[in-house]
């Protein structure tokens, strides 16, 4: 059977659970990411829908901002395990572009262990009791008389730090292979989507 596309790319030197493990991850980001995107359809059809009814017809609605803010939000959360697959999160480029392969996997595997993990830990933590006490009592949205429910929305907390730490554990085996070896590491999936770009 001929192995996936792009699957050449990773070194022979990494132990073949940890490349079932980083790819599984990364799949899971990546599709998470795609669904995730889907979001802007109905977020644009309530913005136009709402700019249509304020502007021509003078009867704005008292639910549209509301959902607007839930369906960015959930965007905007649930995409950032697929932003840090891509690498595209904030970081200070100057120096880190300059380094060796090995000296940027040692300081991002080290910036793993001691901030990224912790941080994200406690956000898994502080987001599950956050969102659990709002589905306990099934809380309702206080800024309109719409009231929606906003226990879902706070699901989302939970959930992007639960695929956040997952990512996590897949850029740190990679930020380790390359300090290990010199080499950046590429899942197959990753190097499928660069390919086809």
């Amino acid at each position: 059977m001929p192995a996936p596309p792009g699957s050449e790319r990773a070194p022979d030197r990494v132990p073949r659970p940890v490349t079932t493990l980083v790819r599984w991850i990364d799949v899971l980001s990546e599709w998470s990411g795609r669904l995730t995107a889907w979001f802007i359809i109905p977020l644009i059809f309530v913005i136009v829908y709402e700019i249509l009814a304020r502007h021509a017809f003078n009867a704005p609605t008292i639910w549209s901002f509301e959902l607007q803010f839930m369906l960015y939000a959930s965007m905007f959360m649930l995409g950032a395990a697929y932003t840090l697959l891509y690498g595209e999160h904030i970081r200070t480029d100057i120096l880190y572009n300059r380094w060796p392969v090995r000296w940027q996997g040692i300081v991002d595997a080290t910036l793993y262990l001691l901030f990224y993990f912790p941080g994200i830990a406690f956000f898994l933590w502080a987001g599950w009791d956050f969102a659990y006490r709002s589905w306990a009592i099934r809380e309702l949205s206080e800024f309109s008389p719409w009231r929606p429910p906003i226990y879902p929305l706070k699901m989302t907390i939970p959930v992007t730090a639960a695929l956040l730490l997952l990512q996590g554990v897949s850029e740190f085996a990679k930020s380790l292979h390359a300090a290990i070896t010199g080499r950046r590491y590429e899942a197959a999936g990753r190097a499928g989507h660069e390919e086809a770009i």
